[in-house]
Order: structure tokens, then sequence, then C-alpha cells
């Protein structure tokens, strides 16, 4: 290879940067005094400010004119003054931003980077800096060598940048040896790899196509991957099929892998279970968290249902005839007959589930059981899985109510401090939006219920399922199954009046929605997908603002059936945020890959954090960014539950901009106003309950924007399979309990 040309210079600027294959074009200094020089290639982890020694090759490009193509790359740190300043004040190292880098170089001139290398302690000597930034500084620059290593390592082998932070932050010294010689235990340990990006890793340091090892992380990466679209487990067929089409190997390679994973102690569990609708019984072959839960959650809710002590016995034998008129005086109005068979059911069953659409009176229903529960003494705790309808629970009943995951206070790894050996101190506990419960969080919340208290579980059945595995709330509801609920379906009189409530009980028994003469649902017909993508923004930020005075970061919420597309949750948000908040020349801002962070922005939280701020901050968390600090390489989110949360710039790939989310993010929520919009482009998953779970997070006006042959598609599509879970069987009894 030593034909290759060797280039040095300062790395001026990135212009475009590739997350996934590290592909960058960037601009470089080469002290010539001529131009800028564009230099393309993997050019993984290289920062602003820093001198790079590059190989490749040149080239002419029609419309850029010479390049240079970069083969590889290593660090050379600066020797000039101007190089020294320009590498400190790129934000590389954490602590110390253009303002500081001006201090320090000032004060040690070309000796800066020996002395931060080799004695940096003396950095208090600069004016302004305390011994604790000095320390800070000292940190980030070891920690920066040892990514640096890894960087180098990792490049090799076609690793992000993003992502080789991450293996650092994971095995620190050991993340080369992990990188070699054990490539697949990236994809179960670390956030972002999946079995794609890891079997790449693999190919490059030489573990063969055949190997067992690669065959049980592709078995166990199609089951992850099942549970990413809500099954608890894969019939053992379906997952031996996947897994061959996956890994491109021979069946009966994956059948003995399967044999060997199931034989092992954290491998995966097979079991027999009865068939979809009563056919033949299948396999069904689980991981081992989701098998555990299932069997825990069954085991539980029967051990509630038939626990023999009652924490709340004055209402085994209260007088209804003079309960409900004192209720009625309390509320200011009287309950219909299925809401008072709901009181009736909370207060004297153990587990109780309460369904039905809006405006069929769930909320008033669940008041007038708190009312009730409270009047008798009963300690009642309000829960609800996002913070969003926990405030809303917390408004309706006067009573305090918080996340499932802070009621259960979970721990760093997910463990709560409360479960079946630390009960909640509660008689009656109350779970409101529980279509979001998925199987391990409703496990964890149920293992929390003390043995005769009583369990309330309140929500639309109708609406999509969680975002996690399972459809707990519906498994309940199963027809022969043990647990009581009761179904309201009564639109009350002022319900009836909102355009809102009718049209979503319209789309739910599959027809069309009305969208001409009402005052609170419009209809924007658009039927070219990419221009039904900039009139939703124009509505969103411009339109309803203007004509009933919404804010558009607070009241107004862009949901978008899928993330891809140009009327797509991804391109919208940078649509939107262009419309709400532009960059100012003051404004501090940071960019990663494609995406620009600014103060004020609408994030949301991507995946479960368990150790950031109070009680961990969880998937589809939203909120604003309040602050953005360069020299510090931090921005600082005030979530939806008021709580300030500091993020490191290399954390931030745990955000995404929420101007526009998807409808399956916006579960639990509720907004003054929403705008979907429902295009062609978007077909495959236009479902009915997708564009009712849509329309139902509306409180005042909802604005559809695109074509009617979409909105029909989405109206007459009752979504097809069930997913695979055994849930309803065992409770039920027609499942006993588990192999193991």
């Amino acid at each position: 290879m030593s034909n290759l040309a060797v280039l040095e210079g300062v790395l001026e600027r990135i212009t475009y940067s590739n997350e996934e294959n590290g592909y960058t074009v960037a601009r470089v200094d080469t002290g010539r005094g001529a131009d800028l020089l564009t230099v393309v290639g993997s050019l993984l982890g290289a920062q602003p400010g820093e001198s790079l020694r590059m190989e490749g090759r040149w080239a002419s490009h029609p419309q850029y004119g010479k390049q240079f193509t970069v083969e590889n790359y290593r660090t050379v740190l600066p020797a000039t003054i101007q190089g020294i300043r320009r590498y400190l004040g790129s934000g590389l190292i954490k602590g110390i931003g253009p303002r500081i880098a001006e201090r320090i170089v000032e004060h040690f001139g070309v000796d800066t980077l020996e002395i931060i290398e080799k004695e940096p302690e003396r950095l208090v000597e600069v004016p302004g800096l305390g011994p604790k930034r000095t320390k800070m500084i000292g940190a980030a620059w070891e920690e920066q060598k040892a990514i640096k290593e890894v960087m180098i390592f990792l490049q090799g082998v076609g690793v992000s940048t993003s992502i080789a932070v991450r293996i650092y932050k994971k095995y620190g010294d050991a993340s080369i040896s992990v990188v070699k010689n054990e490539p697949y235990r990236l994809a179960a340990d670390v956030w972002g790899i999946g079995f794609l990006t890891a079997d790449r890793i693999a190919q490059a340091v030489g573990i063969p196509h055949d190997s067992p090892d690669r065959a049980k992380a592709g078995l166990q990466y199609a089951l992850s991957q099942s549970t990413d679209q809500g099954h608890c487990f894969l019939p053992e067929e379906q997952l031996i099929s996947d897994a061959v089409k996956l890994l491109q190997v021979d069946t009966g390679l994956v059948i003995d892998c399967l044999a060997e994973l199931a034989a092992e102690e954290e491998g995966v569990v097979r079991e027999k279970v009865p068939g979809p609708d009563g056919g033949e019984p299948v396999t069904a072959v689980y991981l081992v968290p989701f098998h555990r839960a299932e069997l825990s959650l069954s085991a539980q809710l029967l051990r509630l249902l038939r626990a023999g002590e009652d924490r709340m016995p004055a209402f085994q034998d209260v007088v209804w005839e003079k309960a409900l008129p004192w209720l009625a005086g309390r509320t200011g109005a009287e309950l219909a007959p299925e809401q008072v068979a709901a009181v009736r059911l909370a207060l004297t069953r153990k587990v109780a589930v309460l369904t039905g659409g809006p405006g069929c009176g769930k909320s008033f229903t669940v008041r007038s059981i708190v009312e009730l529960a409270r009047a008798k003494k009963a300690k009642v705790v309000l829960a609800a899985p996002t913070g969003r309808a926990a405030k809303r629970l917390a408004e309706l009943t006067g009573a305090e109510a918080s996340t499932v995951h802070r009621l259960l206070e979970l721990k760093p790894g997910g463990d709560a401090a409360y479960d079946r050996d630390r009960p909640l101190d509660a008689d009656l506990v109350v779970v409101d939006e529980a279509s979001m419960l998925d199987l391990l969080l409703a496990n964890k919340l149920v293992k929390a219920v003390a043995p005769g208290a009583h369990l309330l579980l309140v929500g639309d059945v109708d609406q999509l399922p969680s975002v996690g595995a399972g459809e707990v709330l519906r498994d309940l509801l199963a027809e022969d199954g043990p647990v009581p609920q009761v179904r309201l379906t009564r639109i009350f009189r002022q319900a009836q009046q909102s355009g809102v409530v009718t049209n979503a009980h319209r789309i739910n028994s599959g027809v069309q929605p009305i969208t001409q003469g009402l005052s609170d649902f419009f209809l924007f017909v658009e039927d070219e997908t990419e221009e039904a993508g900039k009139l939703t923004v124009d509505v969103a930020a411009r339109r309803i603002p203007a004509t009933f005075g919404l804010d558009p970061r607070r009241d107004i919420q862009v949901l978008a059936p899928m993330h891809r597309g140009p009327a797509g949750a991804g391109t919208l948000n940078g649509l939107l945020q262009q419309a709400i908040t532009p960059a100012r020349p003051e404004l501090p801002e940071k960019r990663l890959g494609g995406r620009v962070f600014r103060v004020g922005d609408k994030v949301t939280q991507i995946r479960n954090n368990y150790d950031k701020g109070q009680n961990g901050v969880f998937n589809g968390t939203v909120g604003v960014v309040t602050s953005l600090n360069l020299d510090d390489q931090r921005l600082t989110v005030r979530t939806d539950e008021d709580e300030e949360v500091p993020y490191d710039f290399d954390e931030l790939d745990e955000l995404a901009h929420a101007y526009a989310v998807t409808i399956h993010r916006s579960q639990g929520s509720e907004y003054p106003a929403v705008v979907i919009p429902v295009t062609t482009g978007a077909w495959m998953m236009l479902q009915r309950n997708l564009l009712y779970t849509a329309v139902t997070r509306a409180k005042k006006l909802v604005v559809l924007v695109g074509s009617r042959k979409a909105i029909g598609q989405a109206v007459r599509t009752v979504s097809a399979g069930r997913r695979f879970t055994a849930l309803d069987h065992r409770l039920s009894g027609s499942l006993q309990a588990g192999s193991f």
C-alpha cells in the first residue's frame, strides 16, 4: 500500500458525516496559505481543530474540483500555538471551550499540550481555572487518549464514532479485547448496536460465517426484534425460518444452535402453548426475561384475585342505595348504570379492568371510585405510564399521581424498590392509560401490589397496544378470563357535541370521519405526500397559532403514522424546527450528524435510561432544551415531569426532536391540538387503531392533512395479526405452569 499519498493538515470543519458508516466530507487547512481543501472518506472520530496525517489518493470531482480520498489517518498533536489553540478550542476536551483554550495557550504557549499531558495540576496557574475544572480537564484528556486508541482499532473494522464511544464507556480498557474475541456480546451489552453491526465487526475480525456463536446471536437477535414488534415469543418454526433468512446458513445449524440455547441457563425457553383461535398447539420460543415475566404476571394476578384478606373490607357490605346519592352530592352528577357497575367492581373485587372510548365517562368513573375509597379512609395510589397521563390523572382526582416508574422507584438496571417482598403501602392502586403497559412493566407493577389490596386498570383497549412487548390490557379482557371487567359504551351528551369524540367513535366503528361543518375537526386535502408534509408544518407552526391562539411548542403536536418519508416524523421535525426554533446568531447550537440541537427545542427520550434523572428517564419522555453549554459539552432538558436532566454531548443520540412524533410514540399523552398527516405514502401503516389513537390524543382540536383515499384506507383496515402472547391462556388456566 506504499503508493498512497500523504496529506497533513488541520481539520477545519466537517460538512457532512454519516453516523452509520463514518463516511465524512471535511475541509482541511494544509497551512500553505491557499484555500481549504476538501477531503472525503472515513474520518471516524476526527474532531475540528485536530492536526491529521492522512493517507489516501488524489482525485478530481466534476463539481467540487480537486479532493483527497482518505483511506486511513492518525491524529498528530499540533505544534504551533495557533494549532494548539484551535485544537483545544474545538470542544474536544470536556471543560475546555474556546475562551478557556485562549487563556491556557496564552499562559503556557507551545508547551501547553505537554503540560496537560504530564503535569495537569499546573493548569491552576491559569487565571480563572479552579482545581475542580483543572481536575476535569486532566481526566477528560486521559479518557480522550484511551478512546482514541480504541477508535483507531474500531475504525479499522468499520464502527462509527458514537458507537465506538459507547463501546469504550461500557468496557473501558477491555474494549479492544471484547471486540476482537466476543463481538456478538456487543449486541446484547451496548445500546445502539444490533446484531447487524456486531455481525459486521465479527466478519472484520475474522469470525466464520457458520460459527455457532454467530448462529446463537442471530437467533437471539431475531427474538429480540420480534419483542420490539410487540411479540412475547415466536413460534419455533417462524423463528427458525427468520434466523435462516437473516444468517444465510443451513437450517440444520440453526436448529442445533436453538437446542443449545434452550439448554443454557440464560438462553431461551421453549414451551408448548395453545395455537391461535384454538388451533393446534405451537412450540413457543421466549427470551428468558419475557418468559419469566409472563409466568410471574399471571401468577401474581391470580394471587391478588384469590387473596383471602381484603384491605378495603368496608365495601363488602356497603348500602349502595345510600352511598351513590352521597357520591352524587360530592361530584355534582349521577352515575350511569354501567358506571355504577364499574365503581362497585373496583371497590369489591381485588383486580378489575375498566375500558371504553373517549366521552364515555371513564374519567368521571375513576374520580367517583377514588372519592368513595377516600371516604372510607383507604390509602389510594394513582399512577400512569407517562408523565403527561399522570398529570392528567392528578388534575382529575385532585390527588397526587405519578408515573409507574417513579411509583416503583426503578433503579439503574431496572430493578424496583417495591416488589413482592416490599409491597406498596396502598389499599387501592389505580393505573390509567393501561393499554400502554407492556409485559415487563406490568409485571413489575403487579408484583408491588400487596395481597388484599385492590388493583384497577383503566384504559382504552381499541387504541394501539403498548410500544413494548405484550398486549396486557387485551389479554386481561379475554372473554373466558378470570378478571372482572366493565366496558363503558354510552357516549355522554356533552361529549356528543365534540367533533373529536364523535369522529373517534366513527373511526373506531369503521365509518369515515365527518370533516365539514365542525368547529374542532378539520381536513386539509392534499394528495401529494411531499406537499402534505409542507402543509402540515404550515398548519402546526402558523395557521393554528394564528386562528386559535395556541402555542406551537406547548399546545400543538404533529402525529405522523411513520418516521420515514416526506410526511414522516423525521422530515417534519426538521421543517418544524426551522419554523419554530430557527437558528439565531446569539443562540448556541450543537450539530450531531444531520441534526442540530438548540435551546427551546422540543425533544423526546428514545430509550429507557435508568441512570438518568432521579428515577431514570424513559422512552417517550418529552421535554424542552433549557440550556446548552459548549464548554462543558452538555445540554439540559426540562422534562414534562418538571425535572431538569443533563445530557452530555456524547449522549445526544438518546434524544430525538419531538415537534413531530410517530403516533406509536404519542400513546398516553394528550395535547390541546393535534395535526395528523394521512398520506398514501404511509399506505402500509394506515390502520384503524392507528388513526383512532391519533385522534383520541386531542383535547380540543384535530386537523387531518392529506388524502381522502388514505383516510379511507386507515378507517377500513383492521390491524391484522394479534401479537404472540400467552398471558390470556395462563390466566384462564388453559396453559399449565410452564415447562422448565
